[in-house]
């Protein structure tokens, strides 16, 4: 293919809810993305900035014949299961894909010669944190299979790093949250566990009514506190770290979050705010590990990644995120 591919960025998974966000960043920043999904989770209505290629990262012969024909210069690797619970239940489908697959997709990164990546990691790394907010330098120690599996992917970049010269940076997310503000793309789960979309289907009847799992933490409220970033400002975080990684050799971490939290409640009442309606819910018992709060310390990706988010506040998140789920769920 006689095409210039000085600006293709190979996006595995990016017919995801993120992925399909980055996707739109990276066609702002004059980047050509082209998607790798098996659209197990991913929307093929989603791609819509960029070829879509579909394929397993198992399947090297495929994987191979995509990097030949597009000859990416970068990679941003968003392709993962996420669910905690299932994870939990199922550890081997998250270790085979989530691990295993991205093994495949480093050595043929390494065999195709492709020396940058941005990879899609999460706080699940962290497990349950003793000091708040979380900085990168936090204790490692995941509490489920999934953020295992998230650990265990990072440790092999870092190692292709330092075997064969790979420059990485692994963005751990907090709680993404929101759509896009022009409405081309939003959040759609199946299942859905996320809070906001879940109160949402709940306040339209969509779904039974949700469940607050505590109200007897020691937060303000009593429920769990977290630290929710809109998804267009992590949009933007992968393509700073990717210009990055022109400059910096080696391997590195940034939390990509807002240093601030809210609460169950306080979400539900923003959620209610906007939809003018109440959403129905009932309180119910703890679930095991999930820590009272959860908030990142982002001043690494602040300082070195010259990131700031813009759309966090949870009014931006939860007005965009409504107005998604009216055009498309409701």
């Amino acid at each position: 293919m006689s095409q210039d591919s000085s600006n293709i960025i190979l996006v595995t998974g990016g017919a995801g809810y993120v992925g399909a966000h980055a996707c739109k960043a990276l066609a702002a920043g004059g980047y050509r993305p082209v998607v790798y999904d098996n659209l197990v989770y991913g929307h093929e209505a989603a791609v819509k900035w960029g070829p879509l290629e579909t394929g397993e990262l198992a399947d090297r012969a495929r994987l191979d014949e995509v990097i030949a024909r597009y000859r990416p210069q970068a990679v941003m690797h968003f392709a993962a299961f996420t669910f905690v619970g299932e994870s939990i239940a199922d550890p081997g489908k998250y270790y085979r894909n989530n691990v295993a697959g991205t093994l495949s997709l480093l050595e043929a990164m390494r065999d195709h010669g492709i020396g940058k990546l941005v990879f899609s990691s999460t706080a699940a790394t962290y497990g349950t944190p003793e000091t708040v907010p979380i900085p990168e330098s936090a204790a490692k120690a995941p509490i489920n299979p999934y953020g295992h599996s998230k650990l265990a992917a990072e440790q092999m970049i870092a190692d292709f790093g330092a075997a064969h010269g790979l420059r990485a940076a692994a963005l751990r997310y907090f709680n993404a949250a929101g759509a896009d503000a022009d409405g081309e793309i939003g959040e759609c789960h199946e299942p859905e566990t996320h809070l906001i979309p879940l109160a949402m289907r709940g306040v339209t009847g969509d779904t039974p009514p949700l469940t607050v799992f505590g109200d007897d933490y020691p937060t303000p409220d009593g429920t769990c506190i977290r630290d929710y970033i809109h998804v267009s400002d992590l949009a933007a975080a992968h393509v700073l770290a990717l210009g990055r990684l022109e400059q910096r050799e080696g391997f590195d971490a940034f939390n990509l979050g807002t240093g601030a939290g809210a609460s169950i409640r306080e979400v539900l009442q923003a959620v209610e705010k906007v939809a003018g309606k109440p959403v129905p819910h009932a309180v119910g018992p703890r679930r095991a590990g999930d820590p009272a709060v959860l908030v990142s310390d982002p001043g690494k990706a602040n300082r070195e990644l010259g990131w700031t988010p813009f759309s966090s506040d949870l009014e931006t998140i939860v007005s965009t995120a409504w107005a998604w789920h009216s055009r498309h769920e409701s």
